[in-house]
């Protein structure tokens, strides 16, 4: 299914013209501001569907900055998974993902918490105003509802972003109406105060798929997001229930690489995307590493990883090396020597003798070389990784032929030999729930490669250990930020997660 790159929605005119709520830092509340270009206070504003529609819209702007998929989400993901290996060129803040070196001061993890906590002020904004959002005579229920539903989905999404990447952090749920910081809060407490009841309001306020404009959050999105977050805290059948209820909305697309491509956005096996239009705009790129501000409708995911072009990384040999032989999902997702690409018209030459470059989200099916306007949205969420989870929830719970069945439809859409046959029992067999688990830990690892997922799963699964460079008992989290710290007088160095 093609989607029009026209409906992707939520980063439109009406942003920049209307309303941006910002935070310079996450607690450092007398730094928190409402702006207004034309002149509209908190006060007037929020009157009629348009402004309400662009105070949400400014609440999704924050995805797309350098500190989270702009830049550095890639990067972080995938070189501490090791997915990635090292060019020479590569940046110095970007190698210090790839041997943990980085500590408190590293400028890309303060625009990952930032980035995260503009976005939740901005959802704060839009939440508590929902009375005033509710007298707005012309606009219906459902959608008064939905647009609280989205704010809601946005900030559990911010919080899971955070605490799954730094533990305990503040809890904001409010506009802070002074300059009083707010100190670090159990990540307990904003699971079971933010995360899960904003995602299960989000679920029953939300457009289904069929209903909403690509690019903004549906319900099946929160569902799937919920799920997720039930399977990270080992509560399974929770998850499971929270994933059953979208399981008959998607299915894989029969093409694997149609995933990674900007024409099959939003396809049929898409839950969760994050928007990238190049017709939208780039101008800001380089300047909004936390704001969301301006014209950020690009990635420079193309240019980084582009064997054509910068070429700072690669694909690590560890993760070439879990590939069956004749998996089509490499070939998907890897270019080697000799490859066309270019529309067909050119012949890849790899640099500096890499055994493979990337292929996955990369622009060169259609193009010489990358720039750093790439507008090929990420999927966040997709069905097949919906299967995965499901597989090792079925597992976790002892229904080991659920769990190998959920495997193989995720293998049967390239044609892999199913699990449980004797070709696949030399390599992985399914017997027991630890075999089971050892095949669930290599299909996501070739399934869902270079999709910033590999790293959270071997932290979850206490796996770090098998990471090079990575030290148990400190790297499952970023340290707290300096800028953080010296802003915030609820945060000291005492609170400062292990390590650091």
């Amino acid at each position: 299914m093609k989607i029009a790159k026209k409906y992707k929605q939520y980063t439109a005119a009406l942003f920049f013209i209307t309303l941006a709520v910002v935070g310079i830092e996450a607690c450092k509340t007398d730094d928190l501001e409402l702006t207004n270009p034309n002149e509209l206070s908190p006060e007037t504003f929020l009157q009629n569907e348009v402004q309400v529609q662009s105070a949400v819209n400014a609440a999704y702007a924050n995805l797309q900055t350098r500190g989270l998929w702009v830049r550095h989400m890639f990067f972080m993901m995938d070189n501490m998974s090791h997915e990635n290996a090292g060019n020479s060129q590569l940046e110095a803040d970007k190698k210090q993902y790839l041997d943990f070196s980085f500590d408190a001061s590293h400028g890309a993890i303060r625009a990952y918490w930032e980035s995260c906590f503009r976005g939740i002020n901005k959802a704060n904004y839009v939440i508590a105003n929902a009375e005033q959002i509710d007298a707005i005579a012309e606009m219906s229920g459902a959608t008064k509802a939905k647009f609280i539903g989205e704010a809601r989905f946005l900030r559990a999404f911010y919080y899971f972003l955070l605490v799954t990447r730094f533990g305990d952090v503040p809890l904001i749920t409010t506009i802070p109406e002074d300059g009083q910081g707010f100190p670090r809060s159990p990540a307990e407490q904003i699971y079971q105060e933010v995360i899960i009841p904003d995602l299960q309001e989000a679920t029953t306020a939300l457009l289904s798929k069929d209903e909403e404009q690509p690019g903004r959050a549906t319900s099946e999105a929160a569902y799937a997001v919920l799920g997720k977050v039930h399977l990270y805290r080992e509560e399974y059948t929770l998850a499971r229930d929270a994933f059953n209820e979208i399981m008959d909305d998607f299915s894989l697309a029969a093409d694997y690489g149609d995933n990674f491509l900007e024409e099959t956005e939003h396809n049929e096996e898409s839950i969760l995307e994050i928007e990238f239009d190049v017709a939208l705009g780039q101008g800001s790129k380089w300047d909004s590493d936390v704001s969301g501000a301006g014209q950020n409708e690009v990635t420079f995911r193309g240019q980084e990883y582009g064997w054509n072009d910068w070429f700072n990384v690669y694909p690590s040999d560890d993760l070439l090396d879990e590939y069956e032989e004749d998996d089509p999902r490499y070939t998907a997702s890897f270019y080697a020597n000799d490859d066309l690409f270019n529309n067909g018209q050119d012949t890849v030459a790899i640099p500096s003798g890499r055994r493979a470059a990337w292929k996955k989200y990369q622009n060169y099916y259609k193009r010489e070389h990358e720039n750093t306007d790439s507008g090929i949205n990420f999927r966040v969420i997709r069905y097949a990784d919906v299967l995965l989870m499901m597989a090792e929830i079925e597992n976790e719970l002892g229904n080991i032929p659920q769990a190998v069945d959920y495997l193989n439809q995720v293998r049967d859409r390239v044609g892999m030999p199913n699990y449980g046959t004797p070709e696949m029992d030399t390599m992985y067999p399914v017997s027991t729930q630890q075999e089971v688990f050892n095949a669930i830990v290599h299909e996501r690892k070739v399934e869902l490669a270079g999709e910033q997922v590999r790293f959270p799963d071997l932290v979850r699964w206490g796996m770090g250990d098998q990471i090079p460079n990575f030290e148990v008992g400190k790297h499952e989290v970023f340290p707290i930020p300096l800028a953080e710290i010296t802003a915030n007088a609820s945060i000291s160095q005492a609170d400062q997660n292990n390590g650091y």
